[in-house]
């Protein structure tokens, strides 16, 4: 079967740095905010039809949603059929938030006290089907709940329901609102997060991760139903793929080797040389052994003179199972922009570390060209996607 091609087509998200494709973009490429990367004025009541919707859904469905409508509403009047449109969103842990709110709850008033929505509410399944149901997507709708590579492994595998001819319209990405006392005790006490609160994403005196939250959502479509609209085409998936690093729970495998075979696949399946890739945008969470694995693998895959690097996690913060998608939708605006935002907090390279050529300082501009999203998860997961200009 021929493959079809894949166009993006609208993007949303809700991100620590802005909410909507204006704001995040001129927060990236502005300073680095302080402390925890909380999503600010987030007022979701506009998304839903009443207050009480917004009370039963949980902070992580309420970002995949307000995302999700930003992407529908630049994507415009959409023409498949909605048995042909699909949802697919992945988290790292779900409505985390509402977990902990109902055990509480039990604790103090005991099991009767516990709300009857909190299943449905807490489910990692929950956004996509939120979405799915506001909308009429009739196709399939899933969750794909793979730790921090969540976002990437959802958009990849979205890409592929369309390029194979399952669905004409996807919507994928991913959302997380990780701040709880529990999972903020438990990344602190596993000593995850930097000692300093500070993202220094390849840097020398790099000491952990910032944790962020928030949501990106793509419009995908088939390219040849977004072109009979008349859509504005803002990018193409030309391929991605997964692996496992099969090695250790948290840290990855020595000298990158399941991010090596991740970014080689997903070239393979893009058919796209290493010497054509011109920008990654990388995991790059600020952990000593994560950002050293990535950077082990990019130098072995792309050699000297390789592409331009960046981390759009010195400003958003590590925002888990929705960080990949929402570095899907900064490598698009980049692409729209002709500018590589910089790394936030990149200002001394680690002597250890192979050569990269890291983007710091200011904005980068480029001749907009092939580019690669990495994303690296807890449990071994790795996601990568490969993204070309419209």
């Amino acid at each position: 079967m021929t493959r079809r091609r894949v166009a993006v087509t609208g993007l949303g998200v809700v991100a620590t740095c802005g909410i909507g494709n204006d704001a995040f973009w001129n927060g990236l490429c502005g300073p680095a905010p302080e402390g925890d990367r909380v999503v600010l004025d987030f007022d979701p009541t506009p998304h839903f039809g009443s207050p009480k919707e917004v009370r039963r859904s949980d902070r992580c469905t309420q970002f995949a949603i307000a995302a999700a409508d930003m992407a529908l509403e630049q994507a415009g009047p959409l023409t498949a059929d909605p048995t042909r449109r699909g949802v697919l969103i992945g988290t790292g842990i779900g409505g985390i938030q509402t977990l902990e709110d109902q055990i509480l709850v039990m604790h103090e008033k005991g099991a009767r006290g516990v709300s009857p929505f909190l299943v449905p509410m807490m489910m990692p399944n929950a956004a996509p089907a939120a979405v799915s149901m506001k909308h009429g997507f009739q196709g399939p709708a899933e969750n794909t709940c793979t730790a921090c590579a969540a976002g990437t492994h959802a958009i990849a595998n979205a890409a592929r329901l369309i390029a194979h001819g399952r669905c004409d319209v996807v919507l994928a990405g991913g959302s997380e609102a990780p701040f709880v006392d529990a999972a903020i005790a438990g990344f602190t006490n596993m000593t995850a997060f930097s000692s300093a609160g500070i993202s220094r994403p390849f840097d020398a005196e790099r000491d952990g991760f910032v944790m962020g939250e928030g949501a990106g959502v793509l419009c995908l479509e088939d390219w040849e139903t977004a072109e009979a609209r008349g859509a504005t085409i803002l990018a193409e998936v030309l391929g991605g793929a997964s692996t496992a690093d099969a090695h250790h729970i948290t840290a990855p495998s020595p000298g990158g080797k399941g991010a090596i075979t991740c970014i080689r696949h997903a070239l393979e399946e893009a058919e796209v040389e290493p010497s054509a890739v011109v920008h990654v945008n990388a995991h790059g969470t600020s952990t000593p052994l994560n950002d050293m694995a990535e950077a082990v693998a990019m130098a072995e895959v792309f050699g000297v003179n390789g592409p331009r690097v960046t981390s759009t996690k010195g400003i958003t913060g590590h925002a888990l199972g929705a960080a990949g998608a929402i570095e899907a939708v900064a490598v698009v605006l980049a692409i729209e922009k002709c500018l590589i935002p910089p790394t936030a907090g990149y200002t001394t390279p680690d002597p250890e570390m192979p050569a990269i050529d890291i983007v710091a300082g200011a904005p980068a501009p480029w001749e907009p060209g092939i580019s690669m999203s990495n994303s690296f998860g807890f449990g071994g997961h790795n996601g990568c996607l490969v993204i070309g200009p419209a």
